[in-house]
């Protein structure tokens, strides 16, 4: 090979590289999907945010238990003649009982933790319970329309926050415009949800509390 063949050959190999590389740039792109964000075919994991939920979910509760509220004396007396039967006609069944809305008015006695003992007349023999916070306790609001399943969601962890973001979320709507921690001896008319566990003791999670 001649001294003067070299630079030549030399001068090849760049141009083919080039080449090559190129024809891989153009097969990347053909191969590259664009993906919008919050669309369809954006797979990433969506952080959830117990907020967000809460507020999005809670009037869609609270329309349902409005909506589907027993009153009290009738729900009493069905409960008090079969509460299973009264389960199954009033309630969602969640496994460890069924959660059963109702609407009931009466006097607030004395608080415990912010939980009202409710004379309601025609409930002789029932102690009536509503629970006002600062903790709100239970999963009632969360199973109450039975159209929030475990399956939802990732994991337990995140099914529970769920039931507490509902609860979060209704202490704001609900419970902050109202003096819950004067409500002994005034007349309030409630509508929410209990688990019907002891026929003859009902805790109710409110989702409207009116002082008369």
């Amino acid at each position: 090979m001649s001294a003067s063949q070299t630079p030549m050959r030399q001068r090849k190999v760049p141009a083919v590289l080039t080449i090559a590389g190129l024809a891989l740039l153009v097969a990347i792109a053909a191969s590259t999907k664009v993906v919008v964000i919050g669309s369809s075919d954006d797979v990433r994991k969506k952080v959830f945010s117990k907020d967000e939920y809460g507020a999005a979910t809670f009037p869609q509760v609270q329309k349902f238990v409005v909506e589907h509220a027993v009153d009290a004396k009738e729900l009493g007396a069905a409960i008090a003649a079969d509460p299973a039967a009264a389960g199954k006609k009033y309630g969602i069944e969640t496994g460890t009982g069924p959660v059963i809305p109702v609407v009931l008015t009466g006097v607030a006695g004395e608080a415990s933790s912010g939980i009202y003992k409710v004379a309601v007349e025609g409930l002789d023999g029932i102690l009536v319970r509503v629970q006002t916070g600062p903790a709100i306790n239970g999963t009632e609001l969360r199973d109450a329309s039975g159209t929030i399943k475990f399956g939802q969601f990732t994991n337990q962890i995140e099914y529970q926050d769920a039931g507490s973001a509902i609860n979060n979320e209704m202490k704001k709507q609900v419970l902050q415009p109202v003096d819950t921690a004067n409500l002994t001896g005034k007349t309030i008319s409630v509508t929410g949800a209990f688990k019907l566990i002891n026929p003859k003791g009902w805790l109710v999670t409110p989702v409207k509390l009116e002082v008369k």
